[in-house]
């Protein structure tokens, strides 16, 4: 019987439908969805692993570079080593997995990290350091010419000039620089390097160094034990034979043939630069050059290369600075955007100042008008008193009419109980100002007798009008 009843009760059970929306704006208490930095970082930049692995968004090179490091030495280790070992010793593969295993390593490390990215401003960050810039060059309000946005400060008894970044709104410290493929300030800013699809910085720089080093000698020491293969091979069964029996060697040979003149090379630049305690960027532009003046040098260099040697590769490896897999909270600010010098100067603050200086601009409702509402003539300040930020203004072509309703009872002409209305369209509406003797007359605070034309102006237009132009210029001032 229980059974029974129970079966039927099932059978008439209803599934809940939820009527709620998923609009995470429609329920206060509905939980929110943190974002990670990584999500909402402003650079030109590729993240994997929930923000581990950060790279450029150009990485087709990289996988270039990938695939002639894992070919050549999977060929080398498949079809020569099995021969080098058995003739001439074991420790040949070995040494080469070593060499081979560390330059994998310096590879991905270098191409995953961050290369020493540095934070972009906040909007209120920004617009303090436009504060800062006004008053260092005497002005307190916006120009047509920008002042010049460098700093000077003494390094080793060397001037060095700071440049402001349009893109991330800060001077940029010592040494870095914007790199246009990443959209970054790198702090310590040596190149950006294709071959492994990131900028190289001041936290990448000696594992970059360490793996085209490490580079070098595996394609030496490919090179020479492949055409060492080739040699003992061919001395017991002929040339031609011997690269019928390895077919891979040639290939081998000729990729490591075109590519040690380009990586030796590029070794033995770095080397120059880390004794001297340069950068690429310095080097090309020729910051410390000596044609630049007598007494201009390098202030960051130790005056000793063992020195510059340990302080590029054996100093301390500084922190990330832009905390990429940390939760953005609700109230944090964002990067202020981006306006690659373009922007008028100034726009932040007269922004600001009109902020405070226009009720238009606040959040809260502002009363348009103060004039009290007189009984016999309709109001214009109730209805159009107040109007919140982001409300469409009302029309000035009918600044007269009531923005109650759009029909008007006519004076005069009506039978109790019933009104005769007056269509917007058929009411006399010249803009900015009534006769007394109109519908919207009667009663003015002055007594003046109908049809005696005495014109008053309609705050309400005025207010109105000056809205309008106060959006406008806020909108040019933003773009």
């Amino acid at each position: 019987m229980h059974l029974g009843v129970s079966e039927s009760m099932r059978e008439r059970e209803y599934s809940q439908i939820s009527t709620r929306s998923s609009t995470p704006m429609e329920s206060p208490h509905q939980k929110r969805v943190l974002r990670k930095k990584w999500q909402a970082f402003p650079g030109q930049n590729k993240f994997y692993c929930d923000g581990r692995i950060m790279m450029a968004r150009q990485t087709g090179v990289f996988y270039l570079t990938l695939v002639l490091i894992l070919v050549t030495s999977g060929l080398f280790f498949a079809f020569d080593c099995p021969f080098l070992a058995s003739a001439l010793s074991p420790a040949i593969p070995a040494v080469g997995g070593v060499l081979f295993v560390f330059v994998m390593g310096t590879l991905l490390r270098t191409s995953f990290s961050d290369p020493g990215v540095l934070p972009r401003a906040t909007p209120d960050e920004a617009a303090d350091l436009e504060r800062q810039i006004d008053v260092a060059n005497g002005s307190s309000s916006g120009g047509f010419r920008p002042p010049p946005r460098t700093k000077e400060v003494l390094i080793n008894g060397q001037t060095v000039k700071l440049k402001y970044c349009f893109t991330c709104k800060i001077f940029r410290p010592p040494r870095a620089s914007h790199c246009s493929l990443c959209d970054n300030c790198v702090e310590r800013f040596d190149h950006h390097c294709p071959w492994v699809g990131n900028c190289v910085g001041r936290r990448n720089y000696r594992f970059f160094y360490m793996f085209i080093l490490s580079l070098s000698f595996l394609t030496i020491f490919i090179f020479a034990f492949v055409i060492t293969h080739v040699i003992l091979r061919s001395q017991s069964s002929g040339f031609l034979t011997a690269l019928k029996d390895s077919p891979a060697s040639v290939l081998e040979v000729v990729v490591c043939f075109f590519s040690v003149w380009s990586i030796v090379g590029l070794s033995g630049f770095h080397t120059y630069l880390i004794s001297s305690n340069q950068t690429t960027n310095e080097d090309i532009k020729g910051s410390w050059s000596s044609k630049r003046g007598k007494d201009n040098y390098n202030p960051y260099s130790y005056g000793n290369i063992f020195t510059n040697c340990c302080a590029a590769l054996c100093s301390p490896l500084p922190p990330s600075l832009i905390d990429r897999r940390g939760f953005i909270q609700p109230d944090t600010p964002q990067p202020a955007p981006p306006t690659n010098g373009i922007t008028m100067y100034g726009a932040t603050q007269s922004q600001s100042h009109m902020a405070a200086a226009t009720p238009l601009l606040q959040s809260e409702p502002v009363m348009m008008s103060d004039e009290p509402s007189l009984p016999g003539r309709t109001s214009l300040g109730a209805a159009c008193a107040s109007l919140p930020l982001g409300q469409p203004t009302p029309p000035t072509s009918t600044p007269s009419l009531s923005c109650d309703a759009d029909l008007l009872p006519l004076q005069g002409n009506h039978v109790e109980g019933q009104h005769h209305f007056l269509t917007p369209e058929e009411a006399p509406s010249p803009p900015g100002m009534l006769h007394c003797g109109s519908p919207m007359g009667q009663g003015h605070p002055h007594g003046h007798a109908p049809g005696h034309g005495v014109p008053f102006y309609s705050p309400a237009s005025q207010d109105s009008l000056h809205e309008d132009s106060v959006r406008g210029l806020v909108k040019l001032s933003s773009v």
